[in-house]
């Protein structure tokens, strides 16, 4: 790993007072289900070269210096609409029923945190070139430090680690996954970026944004007068919080799919399904890759296999809601089969079984899934889930509907987008918008076993539909 040396760190809070942050703000019952997991690390990575700042002759440690300036204070005025991301958790006990509630403290600890790390010895080749993902990009979140959702109570809900390198600088985010999903996510760098752009950047004034953040929506609850403190049957971290998981070896590799490459494999799935435009892109390449990964693991074909994807579910509630809803609005799909019922079947098969599942998730199964989270309150660990799935588990994340590269901060377009170290375990792929521009590509982070990933990389029907680097 490269050597890394954080410069200088900052906390910033929001700019101005917020009314609204001294009240608590209360966690979901699917946020209180990931205080165990990762949080949310993603990055990009951006050439100097394309910099809006060459006025200042190029000179490296002006451009540094101005960016982190605006990003200081372009976050102070993001963090007025996204004030949760400012404070950290905090834990109410009840000893006589042993239980405990945690929420968010809005106004608790220094705010968010800003740093600025250098690793000179690393290229924009070092990253772009490296067949897998460069073991380097996992110290340019929080210098690589591990942490689990929980650890919000003394660490900040928000970092941003901005790391110089020989000839660019790479700008990562990590966000705790029990305040946001990935829609949240990309809600709030987008925002950050508007606002990092605008006229007023520098300004004392908060200026306005144009998608505001709606927060307290909470579709679990059937009326006003339920409670929306959800109480953990437990007292203390030890009893629920699982700190040390490691997934073991992993290779993890971005495999880039082209608009031709996905438009035949569309085509491909419905004509063997006989429908027309029923099987989304998506679903076929999801299907690609389930098979694929499955026949890379050389499984017994009496085995079981699941495929699970992880969806946002805000558009299927009624009635629906916008991606400016702030939160965890996330269900998952679980298509479950034989091996032998997925390799022996055609690729349309395997993908007309997930658009299934995923249709399945409507509104009710996923108000039924918040209320089995209540019903009571618990805490999911990272090793349950994947016995949970199994061993022949695939599990799909991210979406190529993330404006990945929308947001530039003065730099250019993004070179590349990459993700730290959490949430990674032999069959995780994470989905991202393809990083050539001009829409419809799509690129697949895949995490394998080392002999699975050589097998994967030697399957002929998976590397035929991958484009060329």
């Amino acid at each position: 790993m490269a050597e890394i040396k954080l410069i200088s760190e900052y906390f910033v809070k929001p700019k101005h007072e917020v009314e609204d942050a001294k009240q608590p703000y209360y966690l979901s019952p699917i946020e209180i289900g990931m205080l165990s997991i990762d949080p949310i690390q993603k990055g990009l990575l951006y050439s100097l070269n394309n910099s809006t700042y060459n006025d200042v002759n190029y000179d490296r440690t002006k451009v540094i210096s101005h960016l982190l300036d605006k990003l200081k204070h372009s976050l102070s005025l993001a963090l007025v609409h996204f004030y949760p991301l400012a404070g950290r958790f905090a834990t109410q006990k009840y000893l006589d029923e042993h239980a405990c509630s945690i929420f968010v403290d809005c106004t608790k600890g220094p705010g968010a945190r800003l740093m600025h790390a250098s690793a000179i010895d690393v290229t924009i080749s070092d990253i772009m070139s490296s067949i897998d993902v460069a073991t380097c990009v996992r110290s340019f979140f929080e210098l690589g430090e591990k942490m689990v959702n929980h650890d919000g109570h003394t660490r900040a809900l928000l970092s941003i680690q901005v790391t110089e390198l020989l000839d660019g600088v790479f700008i990562g985010f990590t966000m705790n996954h029990s305040v946001l999903d990935g829609t949240s996510f990309i809600h709030f760098v987008t925002m950050l970026c508007e606002l990092f752009r605008s006229d007023v950047c520098c300004s004392d004034t908060t200026t306005n944004i144009s998608r505001v953040p709606i927060f307290n929506c909470k579709p679990w609850i059937n009326n006003a007068s339920d409670d929306m403190v959800l109480k953990l049957p437990h007292l203390e971290p030890e009893e629920f919080i699982e700190y040390g998981y490691e997934p073991g070896p992993l290779r993890e590799r971005i495999f880039r799919f082209s608009p031709t490459s996905l438009a035949n494999l569309k085509a491909k799935a419905n004509q063997e399904c006989g429908t027309h435009n029923v099987i989304s892109s998506f679903q076929a390449l999801s299907a690609l890759v389930w098979r694929s990964i499955i026949r890379a693991r050389n499984v017994s074909l009496d085995q079981s296999t699941s495929c699970s994807m992880l969806i946002n579910a805000r558009s299927r509630f009624d009635p629906p809601l916008s991606d400016d809803y702030f939160g965890n609005f996330i269900s998952s799909t679980n298509s479950v089969c034989s091996v032998g019922e997925l390799l022996g079947h055609s690729l349309g098969w395997a993908a007309m079984h997930l658009h299934k599942s995923i249709a399945a998730q409507d509104v009710k199964a996923i108000i039924n899934l918040y209320k089995a989270f209540c019903e009571p309150p618990r805490v999911l660990k990272r090793g349950a889930i994947s016995e949970f799935h199994g061993p022949n588990n695939v599990v799909i994340g991210g979406s190529p509907r993330f404006d990945m590269y929308g947001p530039e901060f003065g730099l250019g377009r993004a070179l590349a987008a990459r993700m730290g170290y959490p949430n990674k375990s032999d069959g995780k792929v994470t989905a991202n918008p393809g990083s050539e521009g001009g829409g419809g590509s799509v690129d697949l982070e895949i995490c394998l076993r080392p002999h699975f990933m050589g097998a994967l990389e030697t399957d002929l029907e998976f590397m035929s539909v991958v484009s060329l680097c």
